[in-house]
């Protein structure tokens, strides 16, 4: 595996499904309460620590933190050949590490091979970006790497991190040593760890913002993450702190988040979300109905991972993320062990935050609240490279910014530039590919990595989206769109680009092609999303029983189908895609 933020599957585990998914007419699978059982579930407050898996008695053995030291003092003398096995495929990923997949193996083997031989002697590496906060020193560093080390490749992820490809392991003390030299680290980017924190990318700089979530942000960061309490969990944990009313932090499919609110009595402070997650089986995540002080967020932060460690499923690696403890247990007894066993007091209770008013992606040209200018900008589907970073990172200096941020929409969010110099800045950025007034299909796109780099993947997909996003830019244009319509294109079930939370979700898979062969193609999902400025509250997707649409065939799909949406949508109700797919006819949906 390389970019999906999925365990690679073992044989057995590829050849059973998900304990508790069910495939639902209208929303694909989710996650339900599972069955009582008689076997032990790993829960180390109850059953024990003993090890029930492989895994878990590999993390206890010695854990992924210690094997940087034997990266930079052993295998990155002796090369890819002297590295252990197991801390190849799985102590590495504790340092930002996935081996990538080998060339030229196609999808159709991406179930049936073992992981020692769809990989290649390259890695896929993180670089951790937590907030998405970054200088141009730090954008030149990676740069920098990119070029030297990893082939120019760079990608920006939907985890606001900074991923590059075709890594050697005896380079990997010399990236280290520059990117910690700036600031910048890999330290828990995988594994079964707190992953980057999403924050919000106009944090400090949005004249609307009704707080600066930074400072939890860096406490978080600097308490935790590192600390072997911390660095053996059942899966991975992934977390998210937003104080603008945007609601820029996808918060609903993030195992603990915050977002800001206003008490009506305690003032500023955070709606305390648990238990979000997609992959195969989708969860969202739930309300617990508390009201956390800035100055408590790290507290709470350190409860909620605290029970994922101590209560989480650990025996059944697809039953092992929070989503599953919260499901079976609910938001009224998440809260009560949270406040009882791990607070030692009672929270307030909150009001959730309202509906946002604005795109949550931050595109386009944005008034900070000192009087310069933020400008939003859309790579096609996060695609970069090491020269264009740096390109980027002179371009910002010239025009006296030494700051931007990445998004967890694949995006870049540029600061500090002059307000009268905006639309200069503008044209240079186009220059760059970088566009701050894109198409609203362009802007609505993302893609995971798919085939090629990544050992899960069925299909191509960074290639197959730009294709069907330029052809539609041509097939739509003088067609105003209501509102960005979200294409996800993913290269597997396993959701790195959330399928079940976009307007139209592509699911990779391998379809008949009419000539006793296969063919790349999709499933489609239709009408998911998360809270926004044309969305009340998050939802997944629909799904309609045998629609699946080729790669060939993807940008004829999306027009059709977008353009059939225009002609039916109630207008007078202001009525969105998502909104429309749920009620339309599944013929009007082919």
């Amino acid at each position: 595996m390389t970019l999906s933020d999925t365990e690679a599957p073992t044989p057995a585990e590829r050849a059973r499904p998900e304990a508790s998914a069910h495939t639902a007419a209208t929303a694909g699978n989710r996650v339900r309460p599972a069955r009582p059982s008689a076997k032990p579930n790993g829960q180390w407050k109850v059953d024990g620590t003993e090890p029930l898996n492989a895994n878990e008695a590999w993390k206890q053995e010695d854990g992924g933190l210690e094997v940087r030291e034997r990266i930079e003092n052993i295998y990155a003398k002796g090369g890819f050949q002297s590295i252990d096995p197991t801390d190849l495929h799985g102590r590495f990923r504790w340092w930002g590490l996935y081996t990538q997949r080998k060339p030229g193996i196609d999808g159709g083997k991406t179930a049936t091979l073992e992981p020692h031989e769809l990989e290649d002697e390259y890695f896929m590496l993180r670089v951790r970006i937590d907030g998405g906060q970054l200088t141009t020193e730090q954008l030149r560093v990676i740069g920098g790497i990119s070029r030297e080390f990893a082939r120019d490749t760079a990608d920006l992820t939907d985890r606001q991190n900074i991923q590059l490809h075709w890594v050697r392991v005896e380079d990997m003390p010399e990236i280290w040593r520059r990117l910690e030299g700036v600031g910048l680290g890999t330290t828990e980017a995988c594994g079964d760890v707190p992953r980057v924190i999403l924050g919000s990318p106009v944090a400090g700089i949005a004249a609307d913002e009704l707080l600066d979530p930074t400072p939890q942000i860096d406490e978080i960061q600097q308490r935790y993450i590192g600390d072997p309490e911390f660095a053996n969990l059942p899966r991975k944990f992934k977390s998210a702190i937003t104080g603008h009313p945007s609601q820029d932090v996808v918060h609903e499919i993030n195992d603990v988040a915050f977002v800001a609110v206003e008490h009506p009595e305690l003032g500023i402070g955070y709606d305390l979300w648990v238990g979000g997650g997609l992959s195969t089986a989708a969860h969202l995540a739930v309300r617990t109905g508390t009201f956390v002080a800035p100055e408590r967020v790290a507290e709470v932060w350190e409860g909620v991972i605290s029970i994922f460690r101590d209560y989480g499923y650990r025996r059944l690696r697809n039953r092992a993320r929070l989503k599953y403890l919260v499901a079976d247990w609910g938001a009224e007894k998440f809260r009560d062990i949270l406040e009882t066993e791990y607070l030692g007091d009672r929270l307030p209770d909150g009001p959730p935050a309202p509906k946002p008013l604005t795109q949550g992606d931050h595109v386009g040209v944005h008034r900070q609240k000192d009087g310069r200018a933020y400008i939003g900008v859309t790579p096609i589907v996060g695609r970069i490279s090491g020269t264009l970073l740096l390109q980027l990172a002179d371009l910002l200096e010239r025009r006296g910014s030494q700051r931007l941020r990445t998004t967890p929409h694949q995006k870049l969010v540029l600061l500090d530039l002059p307000a009268d110099e905006v639309e200069e800045v503008v044209a240079e950025l186009d220059e760059l590919g970088l566009q701050a007034r894109p198409s609203l299909i362009r802007r609505g796109t993302i893609a995971c990595t798919g085939i090629e780099f990544c050992k899960l993947a069925i299909v191509e997909t960074k290639q197959t989206a730009t294709k069907a996003v330029i052809a539609l830019e041509e097939r739509l244009a003088g067609i105003d769109l209501p509102h960005p319509i979200s294409l996800h294109v993913n290269g597997c079930p396993n959701s790195c680009a959330r399928i079940q939370t976009a307007d139209i979700g592509l699911k990779g898979q391998l379809l008949p092609d009419g000539d006793g062969g296969q063919t790349p193609g999709f499933q489609v999902h239709l009408g998911g999303g998360l809270a926004s400025k044309d969305r009340e509250e998050a939802g997944t997707g629909r799904t309609v029983r045998g629609l699946k649409v080729t790669a060939t065939g993807l940008a004829d799909y999306v027009e059709r189908v977008v353009l059939r949406y225009l002609d039916e949508r109630d207008t007078e109700a202001s009525e969105t895609f998502a909104e429309w797919a749920h009620r339309a006819e599944e013929e009007a949906l082919q």
